[in-house]
Parts: C-alpha cells; structure tokens; sequence
C-alpha cells in the first residue's frame, strides 16, 4: 500500500512539473513571428523595432565591444594611508 501511494505521488509530481515546464515554455515564445530573419518588427504602440543583427555580424560586434572595454581605463584607487 505504501508503495502505491509513492509512485502515485511520483506521478502526481511528474505531471505538475511537465505541466509547469510547458507554461513557461509557451511563456518565452514570441508573440509575433518573424516573415524573415532580417525583417522590421512592429510594436504593438506603433514602433518599429530594428532588425536582430545577423549571424555573421554577432562576432564582429562583440570584438568591437570588447575592444571598447579594454580601451577604457580603470579608475585607480587612492593610496593615502
């Protein structure tokens, strides 16, 4: 009797999670697919959202960014003791 009772509170919690895994997977889904993979998007306000950037110009834009940051100097902490 005690091992009904386990796998049904196995079950029991098995398919509260698969029932929790998909709302949050239909959760991130985007609401409005894309036509493109590089079309305009428009907002609900009236906007219009810029295109996602590219695979190929991703690695290009984080050199730049790395770039940047290293070129930035770090403020330098006070030695006064």
């Amino acid at each position: 009797m005690k091992g009904l009772f386990g796998v049904a509170g196995l079950l029991l919690a098995l398919v509260i999670t698969g029932l929790l895994v998909r709302q949050q997977l239909t959760a991130t889904k985007p609401s409005v697919p894309s036509s493109a993979p590089g079309s305009m998007l428009a907002e609900p306000d009236g906007s219009v959202q810029a295109p996602a950037p590219s695979a190929k110009d991703q690695p290009q834009q984080f050199k730049q960014a790395l770039e940047a940051a290293m070129q930035t100097p770090r403020p330098m902490p006070d030695d006064k003791q």
